[in-house]
């Protein structure tokens, strides 16, 4: 590093130690591992945005007289703002030493950056497109970035993002595992429906039949009374003629001629045809 101020050296060390400690929203910078005074950095799209999801990658070069003086910044990723591989000219740029402020620090100028990115006002380096452009190459900035050597080697963990954003995409969305059993158990909740209104008449119908049943019971019990009764009547009958038959036998057995006056008396009550002798 011959040629660099020491004060260069030790303002820039100290820069990178604060970052460190304390890094700034949406921004992350690191030093080339070969050369102090070249930095690389990265922008994140702020949400709400056309550049919301972006990652923009670009490169600082401090002049040996730093802080006195101010570097010069350019821009790897395509961004639709700024165009890339091309010095911007901004008010904290070797575009305008007039105006650089030494007590600006990197966190200051990339903020300033940040800031002019999202602004529309037009200054060399700038360029104009489309809001869906800026969006679709939001989307792609990533994938662009990790194609840079530099980039995977300062910004692993951005490598690692884009391999978990892949494998995201090529799984299956995790709402339709989540619809199919919500569907399942909302067709099940329909036919439910739809089968309660008829199990009450099934109970109807097991009523009803145990209803016939108990209600059938004592009609069943009279008719076998009543069948009973039909078969003991001319048993009754015969029972009751069998001992007239005997009551007359001892009669006329005892009885002389006034017995068998009676019995011939009698004789049409027991049959009719029958004769006495």
């Amino acid at each position: 590093m011959a040629g660099v101020h020491k004060q260069c050296m030790t303002r820039l060390q100290k820069e990178y130690k604060s970052l460190l400690k304390d890094p700034v929203p949406h921004i992350t910078a690191h030093p080339s591992p070969t050369n102090l005074l070249e930095w690389h950095f990265v922008l994140e799209g702020t949400k709400g945005t056309e550049y919301e999801g972006g990652v923009y990658h670009g490169k600082l070069v401090f002049p040996s007289e730093y802080p006195f003086k101010p570097p010069s910044i350019s821009l790897y990723t395509p961004n639709g703002r700024f165009a890339t591989n091309t010095k911007l000219c901004l008010s904290m740029t070797d575009f305008h030493p007039e105006s650089w402020n030494p007590m600006w620090s990197v966190g200051t100028i990339l903020t300033g950056l940040l800031s002019f990115m999202y602004d529309t006002q037009t200054t060399t380096g700038s360029i104009t497109t489309s809001r869906q452009d800026k969006e679709r190459l939001a989307r792609e900035s990533l994938a662009f970035n990790v194609k840079n050597p530099i980039f995977r080697k300062l910004f692993p963990s951005w490598v690692e993002e884009l391999a978990r954003r892949n494998a995201a995409a090529v799984q299956p969305p995790a709402s339709n595992g989540a619809t199919a059993p919500t569907s399942a158990g909302a067709t099940g909740a329909e036919n439910g429906e739809q089968q309660q209104p008829q199990q009450p008449q099934a109970q109807q119908q097991q009523g009803g039949a145990g209803n016939t049943g108990r209600g059938a019971s004592p009609a069943g019990g009279q008719e076998e009374q009543q069948q009973r009764g039909g078969q003991r009547g001319p048993l009754n009958a015969f029972v009751t003629l069998a001992i007239v038959v005997a009551v007359l036998a001892a009669v006329w057995v005892s009885s002389g001629e006034e017995g068998r006056e009676m019995l011939r008396s009698w004789a049409p009550w027991s049959g009719g045809s029958r004769s006495v002798s």
